[in-house]
């Protein structure tokens, strides 16, 4: 049982929630990518940001975590995918963990960026996205 009041109906409309996300930021994964000479069989450092947006916009009942969307989870599918086989792309391993989140039951939309954070000294990293919705302003 909560102790919170409750305030069904007393939210105006207008602020009722319009999406809820899960987000992991910048999941530091070590991953053998790169197609150069110098980089095949040399792990790199690769950056994860996850974003899922749920089709349930309402938080578990009750507080229960068994319920809720298990990060873990989602943490464990970009590990094993960064360390499951030598990647000469990250458009490649960036399709893989899209393809593996949005196949997982509850999921609205999706993006998935990875980035390469060592690659040039003069940025903070160099990467790919993918969305399954258009970013085009």
């Amino acid at each position: 049982m909560s102790d919170e009041p409750k305030l069904d109906g007393m939210v105006p409309r207008h602020l009722l929630p319009k999406a809820a996300r899960i987000a992991i930021e910048q999941l530091e994964v070590m991953a053998d990518i790169g197609f150069h000479d110098f980089e095949v069989g040399a792990p790199q450092r690769l950056l994860v940001w996850v974003d899922v947006w749920l089709e349930d916009l309402a938080p578990p009942s009750d507080d229960q975590p068994e319920l809720a969307w298990d990060y873990d989870f989602v943490r464990e599918q970009v590990v094993e995918l960064a360390a499951a086989r030598r990647y000469n792309l990250q458009e490649t391993l960036a399709h893989a963990i899209y393809l593996r989140l949005a196949a997982l039951r509850g999921v609205q939309a999706l993006k998935v960026r990875v980035s390469k954070p060592d690659v040039y000294p003069d940025t903070t990293g160099v990467g790919v996205e993918y969305a399954s919705f258009s970013t085009a302003l």
